[in-house]
């Protein structure tokens, strides 16, 4: 069936751990995490075209040749050697700036929605080869679940689906840059290096208390984000088992055992916080949910 458009939906992810054991030789960090994806969406409609368009409704993000969904399209059109193009739609509903890969999310979004659209057939192998070179995100925004992911996110070992559980994402006022986040690193340094092996066997044996005992983020101390102590505090007092940034920041969550209290917590942050979120844990990446064929 040839597909006039179709629709995905890419989520976002969550660090449950991030530690930093080293510095490569080319410079870039290496890390030692690992992450999960969560049922907070992108939704991504893309229809076959002449030309290659996007538009980002009710977004600040800018529309140009850096954008992740831009690169993802003419990413995956050079591999495929396909003559084709797309117009891409990208409702955004991951915080910008907030360590949760909304820009991976979308990138993962369009290479799989491409590959379904134009009947591509390419493997996850490949489509996370063509992430690769788009963002150090991307492949485990396709791969998606729970993952315990090394390096510069290159090196990914899918786990087992993670414990029962509910998470409390907020998004402060203000967002943290990556690159920035990294160099206070390297002058502060962290006083935080979480068990990534301990939580990784915890996860293996479905013992979520376990995982939050292991979590951390060695980029939390050095973040900037002045709004973290408190938001964590608010999580704790309702009864998350442990609660911490994300990624570089500046998103905070909090990990809960019991639904109830976790939507008391994301009741007592809202009145201070605008992107506040209850989510739970996914176990894919990003799914075509949509096709609307083409008419003869």
């Amino acid at each position: 069936m040839l597909k006039k458009s179709v629709t995905v939906l890419a989520p976002a992810k969550l660090n449950l751990s991030l530690d930093v054991v080293g510095t490569m030789p080319n410079g870039y960090h290496d890390l030692d995490m690992v992450m999960q994806t969560i049922d907070l969406y992108e939704k991504i409609t893309l229809r076959r075209s002449e030309g290659l368009n996007l538009t980002l409704p009710g977004s600040f993000v800018p529309v140009n040749d850096k954008n992740t969904a831009i690169k993802a399209a003419l990413a995956f059109f050079h591999y495929t050697g396909l003559l084709a193009g797309v117009d891409m739609t990208i409702y955004k509903r991951v915080p910008v700036r907030a360590g949760m890969a909304g820009g991976s999310a979308d990138a993962a979004g369009v290479l799989v929605g491409l590959n379904d659209l134009y009947d591509a057939h390419l493997s996850i192998s490949e489509l996370c080869a063509i992430g690769a070179g788009i963002g150090a995100d991307v492949p485990f925004a396709l791969l998606g679940g729970t993952c315990r992911v090394r390096g510069v996110g290159d090196l990914m070992k899918a786990l087992p689906p993670c414990p029962e559980c509910w998470f409390v994402v907020a998004m402060p006022s203000v967002g943290v840059s990556t690159p920035e986040a990294f160099a206070r690193y390297d002058t502060m340094g962290s006083p935080v290096h979480p068990d990534c092996e301990a939580q990784e066997q915890a996860v293996r044996s479905g013992d979520l208390a376990a995982v939050c005992a292991a979590a951390g983020n060695a980029l939390e101390h050095c973040s900037g984000a002045e709004e973290t102590p408190a938001i964590c505090a608010v999580l704790r007092e309702h009864g998350a088992l442990t609660a911490q940034m994300t990624g570089s920041g500046a998103a905070v969550f909090g990990v809960f055992d019991d639904e109830d209290k976790a939507r008391a917590a994301l009741a007592a942050l809202k009145p201070g916080y605008k992107q506040c979120y209850l989510c739970r844990p996914t176990r894919g990446g990003p799914r075509v949910t949509v096709r609307r064929p083409l008419k003869k």
